[in-house]
């Protein structure tokens, strides 16, 4: 049986459903059949993804914050999910320097709220907080870190999400690992993500898309960073796995690295090389550096080996397919397309290939 089949009749919550990486997870569910609630806070960009997917008519929104306790709670009295992908938060490293206070009570709050709404809620038996892969405190070595590695992130936002991952695990410890409660949480950490539909400023991905649609050449912060890019179906389809693998056997719950193979860790510079020869039509970059630009992790890599032994993934598409659909899904948006096709048609691919 197929992963999307798995989830047909299930009863999931997913937070943040209204954001670029909510939005691809509920339309992946909606495809599967599953019965899908989403709570989050109105759409943060537009144009905006989730309007595009087509998915609010096959779902039921709530529109809420994730720092509403009482609200959240009433959600989950409501419709009483079985599992809960927890994706609401304050997603850009920039952004949190700007608004620290916002970031660590969304990232850090929001996730106690959401445990305190679990544990209230007997019908949820999978749980899967989404983090990142700056969780870690960056010592800017050249091999990829493992889950036992020290979390310290620097910024507002790494950092908020390092604790985010400390409150999970204290919730773990103590409400439901002496099965006062049956329910399966784990934590993942996934690398950056591209594909099409990503509005947000502040990413490169978006940033080349604007660019290059308004016929002006791609500026560059910092072309030699390095990160572990893969494309946004690559962790959904991941958290996935793992949430739907941990509610038929609670073994599989723990904390888990997911992320691209070696070959696809590759620094900005080679990223938009690449993406100026995929999309053509002389796209092209230049490097200005930020002057007092806020500090940036230079190297940052995973090691994805625990998450692929225990569950049995790996990644299917390498850094330039990753890419190649994201350009055909921007392509297609600027041609007026039906988005909501284009998606099907790249989640079914994926989800065969």
């Amino acid at each position: 049986m197929g992963l999307l089949d798995r989830y047909r009749g299930k009863k999931v919550l997913v937070t943040g459903h209204t954001g670029f990486k909510g939005s691809w997870m509920s339309k992946v569910l909606t495809l599967s059949g599953a019965e899908v609630i989403g709570y989050a806070l109105a759409p943060p960009t537009e144009p905006s993804l989730f309007k595009l997917s087509e998915v609010d008519n096959k779902l039921s929104s709530i529109t809420g914050d994730i720092r509403d306790l009482k609200r959240l709670q009433d959600c989950f009295a409501t419709y009483q999910p079985e599992i809960v992908i927890h994706m609401a938060a304050q997603p850009l490293v920039r952004e949190s320097y700007k608004n620290p206070v916002d970031t660590y009570a969304v990232n850090v709050m929001g996730t106690v709220n959401l445990l305190e709404a679990v544990r209230g809620c007997d019908s949820v038996k999978s749980v899967v907080n989404v983090t990142t892969d700056k969780v870690y405190r960056n010592k800017e070595w050249g091999w990829g870190y493992r889950e036992n590695d020290e979390l310290n992130g620097f910024d507002p936002y790494s950092n908020s999400k390092s604790c985010s991952e400390l409150v999970t695990s204290s919730y773990i410890n103590s409400f439901f690992s002496f099965r006062q409660q049956s329910c399966a949480i784990s934590t993942c950490r996934a690398g950056n993500v591209i594909g099409g539909g990503d509005f947000a400023i502040d990413r490169i991905i978006p940033d080349c898309v604007r660019a290059v649609s308004a016929n002006r050449e791609i500026i560059v912060r910092n072309p030699a960073s390095t990160r572990p890019y893969q494309h946004v179906l690559e962790p959904i389809f991941a958290y996935l796995q793992l949430a739907i693998s941990q509610l038929e056997n609670s073994k599989f719950a723990g904390s888990y690295n997911i992320g691209p193979d070696d070959e696809d860790c590759v620094s900005t510079g080679e990223l938009v090389d690449m993406f100026c020869g995929i999309w053509g039509e002389s796209a092209s970059w230049n490097c200005i550096p930020e002057e007092n630009a806020p500090h940036e992790a230079h190297y940052l890599k995973l090691d994805c080996s625990m998450f692929k032994s225990a569950i049995g993934w790996k990644p299917k598409w390498h850094i330039e397919d990753a890419l190649k659909k994201t350009v055909e899904w921007s392509k297609a948006y600027q041609n007026g397309e039906n988005i909501s096709e284009v998606m099907n048609r790249q989640i079914l691919a994926y989800a065969e290939g």
